[in-house]
């Protein structure tokens, strides 16, 4: 199965339509394509300072990006976290969690756990 259009064009895995307000506000982040393409439920999320105005320093990751998709710029991309909970909203009740949070799940486990996370100060 493609996660890409005919025309080499991502095919996201909602419609622009289809999303609603279940987390506005929040600003942007950064999700891969296992998310935001695939449809996946995020299996790690953290949240490190803001990189930008607008950014809230949320990063969501499904857990099972290899590490080819991790560095690759073109399959991790900036969205409002808005959409992302619209994927998933199990992360709405963490998103007011503060800088240096972060929490995984198990596969086949509904709930978030609190995990150490160390930001990486050379990005």
């Amino acid at each position: 199965m493609t996660d890409n259009a005919p025309d080499g064009s991502k095919r996201w895995f909602l419609r622009a339509e289809d999303i609603r307000p279940l987390a506005p506000g929040f600003g942007a982040c950064f999700a891969s394509d296992r998310i935001m393409v695939s449809g996946m439920r995020v299996g790690f999320m953290y949240r490190e300072a803001p990189d930008l105005a607008g950014d809230s320093g949320w990063r969501f990751l499904s857990g099972d990006e290899t590490q080819d998709e991790l560095d690759d710029p073109d399959r991790i991309g900036v969205f409002d976290v808005n959409t992302v909970a619209n994927v998933d909203p199990s992360i709405v009740p963490l998103l007011l969690s503060r800088v240096g949070s972060a929490f995984e799940r198990g596969p086949g486990d509904d709930r978030f756990v609190a995990v150490d996370f160390v930001p990486d100060r050379d990005a």
